[in-house]
């Protein structure tokens, strides 16, 4: 086939292979051009990655393609159904505000998702109108690119462009289109939503699809669901650890916000913690603490379950024998966490090899934190740089006991004080993107059009463990406040 300008010029290479799956799992979807769109930001790294030509996304016919006011070369436009347990409650869902393009063909031969968020009305949006604000979409940026530099596995932001239309929420607001990168959209949600309204073939369907997607070396397992099972929990005990070493609280674990792949999905309600506690809520909607920093890993072991559940046909045709098979695999969740955990526990205070005192000295440590109120990453960056300042909790007789344990426990290795620093600068964040931060650059962008806060901010999450000068300023606590930070759902 000849290739066409546009094909040339911006390089879509897109494959529509999700429309292989049987028709109950998409909805082809049309337009819903808007009027007055203008590129807010690119991610370039990030488009040269897809294999896409950063100066023709910034012309008037790639804008066109990040709005969906023009369907890209070889583009075929979809949103997909799914369901999910919302705060405990299950409910039928879909893409409301979201269009799938396609997969875009990376030149490495990878297979990524291309997603326009907040692109209109869908047969999914249940009353709503389909599209997004600006602020939000400026969120999702903002968070998914510090993840990405954290090393988390996440879906990816690659351009925000305001549509010139306001939408109304609690008040007018202005627009924005997200392109979301995602390895895929397959959720829990969807296996979920296949387990209720299809027959068994359709389940089948989508978990050889998924299999042949995400997990290619099980394809010839003796039993390949039960290997999709094992790798997702693996996938999942691995990323929730990641979340918890850097304080990360997602907000709204439901299932349809747990993918198959094993990213992080859905920047709605998120944060980042401060001072250290298990309890810690931000999201306004998570009135019980369903959600709490604390209780990430359970919520992922109750995902896992209802995972495991929709997949009992597909384990073994004998349905007691399925139970229990799903049941050994799902408890399995708790030692790969724990074990991840302690890991990265022990590179965070410079531990290279393992001892049985260690998990002792660990949990010493974040009682202490959570007793004095310590900041979470600022502890830890002190502890790396040994500079632990006049804090309520380095100067407190408890914490001097343990730093002489500590300084013990590390002589009793053979790595050298050089080599112990330099594994804490690998697991321990000089910054992260701190509420205050993330709010303030949102603040000036929605209200003054003034995008250089979210840059600048930008620039310095990229490597958060660079320990740069320039990252001194972001490593600064917020100021004392009466209100508790909270933060709201997108929609």
């Amino acid at each position: 086939m000849t290739e066409t300008k546009e094909t040339i010029e911006i390089g879509w290479n897109l494959d529509n292979s999700y429309e292989s799956l049987p028709e109950i799992f998409f909805t082809k979807q049309g337009l819903s051009p808007i009027t007055s769109p203008k590129l807010i930001i690119l991610n370039a790294p990030l488009a040269t990655f897809l294999g896409l030509n950063v100066q023709a996304l910034q012309s008037e016919e790639g804008i066109a393609n990040l709005v969906g006011n023009k369907i890209p070369k070889g583009a075929s436009p979809l949103t997909q159904a799914y369901a999910g347990h919302q705060f405990g409650s299950f409910t039928m869902l879909g893409d409301g505000r979201a269009l799938l393009l396609g997969e875009q063909i990376t030149p490495q031969g990878e297979k990524v998702d291309i997603q326009l968020k907040g692109s209109g009305r869908t047969r999914y949006s249940r009353g709503g109108d389909g599209r997004a604000a600006l602020g939000p979409m400026l969120r999702e940026y903002i968070i998914s690119e510090a993840m990405y530099g954290l090393g988390i596995p996440t879906t990816r932001s690659l351009a925000v462009v305001t549509t010139g239309e306001p939408i109304i929420r609690e008040t007018e607001q202005p627009g924005a289109i997200l392109t979301r990168i995602a390895a895929s959209h397959i959720r829990v949600g969807t296996f979920q939503y296949a387990s209720q309204w299809g027959e068994r073939e359709e389940l089948k369907a989508l978990a050889d699809y998924t299999i042949q997607r995400h997990f290619p070396e099980g394809i010839n397992n003796e039993n390949k669901y039960l290997f999709l099972l094992k790798e997702v929990i693996n996938r999942q005990a691995q990323l929730i650890v990641k979340w918890q070493l850097v304080g990360f609280i997602h907000g709204v674990m439901n299932t349809d916000n747990m993918t198959i792949s094993g990213e992080t999905i859905d920047y709605g309600p998120c944060a980042f913690m401060d001072t250290y506690d298990p309890a810690t809520v931000f999201s306004s909607i998570d009135v019980y603490g369903r959600y709490a920093y604390g209780n990430q890993p359970n919520i992922a072991v109750w995902n896992l379950a209802r995972l495991a559940e929709t997949l009992l046909p597909l384990l073994h045709s004998d349905q007691e024998q399925a139970v229990e098979i799903a049941q050994e695999e799902v408890s399995n969740f708790a030692q790969l966490y724990q074990n991840n955990w302690f890991a990265g526990m022990r590179a965070k205070l410079g531990i290279f090899n393992e001892e049985p005192e260690d998990k002792i000295l660990i949990e010493e440590l974040l009682g202490m934190m959570h007793k004095h109120s310590a900041d979470y990453t600022n502890t830890f960056r002190a502890l790396t740089l040994d500079m632990c300042s006049h804090t309520e909790l380095f100067t407190s007789p408890e914490f001097k006991h343990w730093y002489q344990k500590w300084q013990e426990r590390l002589s009793r290795q053979q790595e050298s004080k050089d080599s112990v620093q330099q594994l804490m600068k690998k697991n321990n964040p000089a910054i992260i993107p701190r509420n205050h931060r993330v709010e303030a650059a949102i603040e000036a962008a929605v209200k003054n059009g003034d995008y250089s806060v979210m840059e600048q901010l930008l620039d310095a999450l990229s490597n958060p463990f660079e320990y740069s000068e320039k990252q001194e300023e972001y490593a600064k606590l917020p100021k004392p406040s009466k209100q508790k930070y909270k933060t709201f759902c997108g929609t």
